[in-house]
């Protein structure tokens, strides 16, 4: 089953990867922020949409990028 799941996203991460990337420079934190900003606008706080779970792994690599990369932001608690 893991090997067919696999596959599948073989196939369909080209077309993925432009949105779902692990940000190193400001302007792909940016990019990633932009996205989680139009993803919010089409979920809202529907926990059951099908792009949820997206805006949820979005959050965390741009969450990810502020502890490493903005200090200031950890310092005060900002989240």
């Amino acid at each position: 089953m893991i090997a067919t799941e696999i596959q599948t996203a073989q196939e369909i991460w080209p077309a993925l990867a432009a949105v779902v990337f692990v940000p190193h420079a400001e302007s792909e934190y940016q990019r990633l922020v932009d996205v989680l900003d139009d993803l919010i606008d089409i979920v809202g706080e529907n926990e059951n949409h099908a792009l949820a779970s997206l805006m949820e792994v979005i959050g965390v690599l741009i969450e990810k990028y502020e502890d490493e990369h903005i200090p200031e932001l950890a310092d005060i608690g900002v989240q």
